[in-house]
C-alpha cells in the first residue's frame, strides 16, 4: 500500500508539473485562438472594407540597368532595386523570387492582413504598386490560419501544437487519477466527445 501510495504521489506531481508548465506556454496562444476562432467563424459579419492603396513611380536610370536579370523565369529583385522601392514606397520589398518576362518583373507580396504587389516595366522604369489591407481583425485571422506568415510563425504554431498535446495529455492523466473523488468526470469527458460526433454526423454534409 505504501509502495502504491508512494507511486501515486510521484505521478501526480510530475503530472501537475508537465501541466502547468504545458498550461503556462499555451496560456496566450489558447487565448488567442480561441478568440479568432469566434472571429473566423464569423468573419463575413464583423470584418471590415479593405483599404487599397495604389502607387506609380519610375526608377531612376541608373537601377534600370540593374534589371538585367533573366528574360523568364523567377528570380529576386537586385538589392538596390529593392532597397530603393522599399523607400520609395515606404514599404517592405520582399526578398521572395519574383516573375520575370521580357517586358515586366511581377512581385507578389501577400502577407497576413493584406497583399501587395508591384510591377515594373524593364524599359521604361516605371512602377506600378498596390497594397490591399484588411484591418488587424483580418490579420489575426490570418495569423490563426497561418497564411502568408512565413516560416518562424509556422514552427510556433508547431510548437504551441505540441505544448497543446502535452496539456490536454496530461490533463487526461489527472482526470482519471481523480476520477474516483469525481463521479461526473467521464460523464463531462463523453459529452464532450459525443456532441461534436453527432454535430459532424448529423449537420455536416
Amino acid at each position: 500500500m505504501a509502495r502504491n501510495a508512494q507511486r501515486r504521489g510521484y505521478w501526480l506531481r510530475t503530472l501537475h508539473q508537465w501541466h502547468w508548465i504545458s498550461a503556462a506556454i499555451c496560456l496566450i496562444g489558447m487565448l488567442l485562438f480561441a478568440v479568432t476562432g469566434i472571429t473566423l467563424n464569423h468573419a463575413a459579419q464583423i470584418e471590415g472594407a479593405p483599404q487599397v492603396q495604389n502607387r506609380t513611380l519610375e526608377l531612376p536610370p541608373g537601377l534600370r540597368d540593374a534589371l538585367q536579370g533573366p528574360d523568364e523565369g523567377k528570380a529576386p529583385l537586385p538589392p538596390a532595386v529593392s532597397d530603393w522601392l522599399g523607400k520609395a514606397l515606404d514599404a517592405s520589398i520582399h526578398r521572395a523570387p519574383a516573375e520575370w518576362s521580357d517586358v515586366e518583373v511581377y512581385l507578389s507580396m501577400p502577407g497576413p492582413g493584406k497583399d501587395a504587389w508591384l510591377s515594373i516595366d524593364r524599359e521604361s522604369g516605371a512602377v506600378e504598386y498596390e497594397r490591399t489591407d484588411r484591418g488587424w481583425l483580418s490579420y489575426l485571422n490570418d495569423l490563426h490560419k497561418g497564411r502568408n506568415t512565413g516560416p518562424a510563425w509556422r514552427w510556433f504554431i508547431d510548437v504551441f501544437a505540441i505544448a497543446c498535446v502535452v496539456f490536454t495529455v496530461t490533463g487526461l492523466f489527472l482526470l482519471q487519477m481523480h476520477a474516483r473523488q469525481r463521479r461526473m468526470t467521464w460523464p463531462w469527458v463523453g459529452l464532450g466527445l459525443v456532441v461534436p460526433l453527432l454535430l459532424a454526423l448529423l449537420f455536416i454534409h
